[in-house]
Order: structure tokens, then C-alpha cells, then sequence
């Protein structure tokens, strides 16, 4: 159940990522509320997921996951280049998530 809580805590980072450019340098009251909340919800889900994985693991996969996320929706909503480089990235990322869970 924990690992679930900490995949939903790393979408929620890439959600809160993709929150903090609307909010114009946090001049704007609403998506600066929302960038909060995100924030705010995504590392209380963390810590949830942290009463029973180790500390270390769960921060990597919540970041990676966060990484990856935004990696994604980077390229696909605001035309972010996509290159050999940046897959293998991503590549790795992931395949240090899995080795993270199976290894845990």
C-alpha cells in the first residue's frame, strides 16, 4: 500500500511542478494557492509513504517519478526538445525506480 501512496505522492510532484510557471514568479494569488497545495500534498504523501519504506528509496522514486513526469509533460505540452541524451536520461530514471522497488 505504501508504494502506492508514494507513486501518488510523484504524480502529485509533477502536477505541483507543473504548477509553479503559471504563477508567474508568485505574483498570481490563485495558481500560487494551487502551487502550494500541490506542494504541500505531495510531501505529506511522502511522508505517508515513508512510515514503512526506507527514507532513502522513497525519496529517490518520488523524485524520480517527479523527474520523469516532468521530463514528459515538458516535451508534450510545451515543445521541450526531445533527444537521444535526454531518453537515455529517462531511461535510466526509470530503470533505477524498478531496481529501487525490487531491490526493496
Amino acid at each position: 500500500m505504501n508504494w502506492l501512496v508514494l507513486v501518488l505522492a510523484g504524480l502529485v510532484e509533477v502536477a505541483w511542478a507543473q504548477s509553479i510557471k503559471p504563477t508567474q514568479n508568485f505574483t498570481r494569488p490563485l495558481p500560487t494557492l494551487l502551487c502550494l497545495v500541490l506542494m504541500a500534498a505531495a510531501v505529506w504523501l511522502l511522508s505517508q509513504a515513508m512510515n514503512t519504506l526506507p527514507v532513502g528509496t522513497a525519496y529517490a522514486v518520488f523524485t524520480g517519478i517527479g523527474a520523469v513526469g516532468a521530463i514528459a509533460l515538458g516535451i508534450v505540452l510545451h515543445d521541450d526538445p526531445v533527444s537521444v541524451g535526454r531518453m537515455a536520461a529517462l531511461a535510466l530514471i526509470v530503470g533505477g525506480i524498478v531496481l529501487a522497488r525490487v531491490t526493496t
